[in-house]
């Protein structure tokens, strides 16, 4: 009888290290969230420079720490306003939605 030998390998030495499933899925959400909303800006052809605002409402907002180091990466150079909240139920169980406001005509930067 022959049989299959199955090797389960839960490490490695090269990977970095767990953040749990909950993580990983709600870093997904929140790169496509940010990556959706480029997709919008580019129909319109402009881009992340011209949002002027944006809503971001979380299902739990002990979540805000790692969509702001995401999102920052989106808005690196001009960062539009923002708020930020917990919102009691979001549509069809959504971790994350975030809502932006933008420019479709040229934005001049004065001080």
């Amino acid at each position: 009888m022959s049989g299959v030998v199955r090797r389960l390998i839960t490490a490695a030495k090269d990977a970095p290290a767990a953040i749990g499933a909950y993580r990983w899925v709600f870093t997904v959400l929140v790169i496509l969230a940010l990556k959706n909303m480029g997709a919008v800006l580019h129909a319109a052809n402009i881009d992340y420079k011209n949002v002027v605002k944006c809503t971001v409402m979380l299902a739990d907002i002990n979540d805000f720490k790692e969509m702001n180091d995401i999102y920052s990466k989106y808005f690196s150079d001009f960062r539009p306003a923002r708020v930020a909240f917990q919102a009691g139920s979001l549509p069809k169980g959504a971790k994350v939605e975030i809502d932006a406001i933008a420019m479709v005509d040229a934005i001049t930067d004065i001080n």
